[in-house]
């Protein structure tokens, strides 16, 4: 059983950036799909973007595309989500979680393992 653990988020303002990363223990990394999520206060729970373990293609949503890169460490059982130019729409509690599906899995219910996250906020 994995364990993950986010870290990075804070208070920033719109146009800032932020680097998340997920600390994953207790299993073998680089058979995970890893994924970024984020929820918002009173709304569902949002796919922001994977990297599957077999190529290790890694693509995010189209709603974040040209702002945030998503990426993984396999020799430090990590990943990371790069946030660029921050909006306070993207003020959210960001979550880390890993997958023992192959293939860019996008559905909360594909993901085995979740961190607690890690809270962003964006002020205009």
């Amino acid at each position: 059983q994995v364990q993950l653990v986010e870290s990075g988020g804070g208070l920033v303002q719109a146009g800032d950036s932020l680097r998340l990363s997920c600390a994953a223990s207790g299993g073998t990394f680089r058979y995970y799909t890893i994924g970024w999520f984020r929820q918002a206060p009173g709304r569902e729970r949002e796919f922001v973007g994977a990297c599957e373990y077999i190529f290790g293609t890694c693509n995010v949503d189209t709603s974040v595309k040209g702002r945030f890169t998503i990426s993984r460490d396999n020799a430090n059982s990590s990943g990371y989500l790069q946030m660029d130019s921050l909006e306070p729409e993207d003020t959210a509690d960001y979550l880390c979680a890993a997958s023992t599906q192959g293939g860019l899995r996008i559905s909360p219910g594909d993901f085995n393992y979740w961190g607690q996250g890690t809270q962003v906020a964006v002020s205009s």
